[in-house]
């Protein structure tokens, strides 16, 4: 435990994907452990929760960012400062596997998040035929997408809540923290460039 008023140390999280593909509900899964009814993400929403990395605690600031494809053109807005990736990819719609793995090839190539850490969070496991870890692994090549990172990739499930704590630890694992994230400033600036 810190010094009453100490700050501690900071780590923004980018939390992408299709919509549909349940990052808010994952999101609020974790943080309230409540099964939310969420509507499509217009915009971004954004927590934060403590975390433990190497026996010290961190705070993980996570922008969720909406995933319709007029809001996708915007994540590059998000990518500056960036300490790790969280994308999430809805394993039992395969109808949009293919445009899942071209947005998650396209962000992981953006020289921003360039060797930053990412977990694939594999959500909806609760549902019969939804793609295991092990073939979205295989399906979306990522040993070669990402062998210039640290990579994991997270069965789990936002209805249950099953695999959702493991992925958020496992990303507070594996990111390096910073001190001087400002918040504030970050939101000014991205009002500003979406209405653009």
């Amino acid at each position: 435990m810190g010094l009453k008023g100490s700050k501690l140390p900071d780590a923004r999280i980018l939390l992408l994907g299709l919509d549909g593909a349940g990052k808010s509900t994952l999101l609020f899964k974790l943080k309230y452990d409540e099964l939310f009814c969420t509507v499509p993400t217009i915009g971004f929403n954004v927590e934060m929760m403590e975390a433990k990395q190497n026996r010290r605690k961190i705070t993980l600031t996570v922008w969720d960012v909406g995933g319709q494809e007029k809001m996708r053109q915007h994540w590059r807005s998000y990518y500056q400062d960036t300490a790790g990736l969280l994308f999430t990819i809805d394993c039992w719609d395969r109808t949009r596997l293919n445009e899942a793995q071209r947005e998650l090839e396209r962000v992981l190539k953006n020289e921003h998040l360039r060797r930053l850490p990412v977990v694939i969070l594999a959500n909806k496991q609760d549902k019969d035929g939804a793609l295991t870890a092990t073939e979205l692994t295989e399906a979306f090549n990522l040993r070669k997408t990402c062998s210039d990172r640290d990579w994991f990739v997270q069965p789990c499930s936002g209805k249950t809540g099953a695999g959702v704590q493991e992925g958020f630890r496992r990303m507070a694992l594996l990111v390096e923290t910073t001190s001087d994230n400002n918040i504030k400033d970050t939101v000014k600036y991205l009002k500003k460039s979406i209405k653009k």
